[in-house]
């Protein structure tokens, strides 16, 4: 039976694209939602880090620009998810999600337990 996945994906992103390339080697209904065009809500977001087992602070992209730019690294959660929603570039990617679970795929492998 196909595994239907929708994963948050930046085509610029190696992770992604192999996650990409993993989800389409097994087969799966891939859902793609290219996160910076259509950036998730922040509840949605949140939703997200939170069924992969994540912290915010562990699903935010620290070495990006605006991370330095907006003082970041003392920021609470809420401070994190607000800069995170507006400057989606700051979200860790990629987040795939089936209907087992949620997973960051760092490591790509990491997806092969929802698949």
């Amino acid at each position: 039976m196909p595994i239907d996945a929708t994963i948050y994906h930046n085509p610029r992103c190696t992770k992604s694209r192999q996650a990409l390339a993993r989800l389409q080697e097994v087969g799966a209904h891939v859902t793609v939602v290219k996160y910076l065009d259509t950036p998730p809500t922040r509840d949605e977001l949140a939703r997200l880090i939170a069924d992969a087992g994540l912290t915010v602070r562990g699903a935010v992209r620290t070495r990006e620009a605006e991370y330095r730019e907006l003082g970041l690294a003392e920021a609470d959660d809420d401070a994190l998810l607000d800069a995170m929603v507006a400057h989606p570039r700051l979200i860790e990617r990629p987040f795939v999600v089936t209907a087992k679970g949620t997973r960051m795929a760092r490591p790509t492998e990491a997806i092969d337990e929802i698949l």
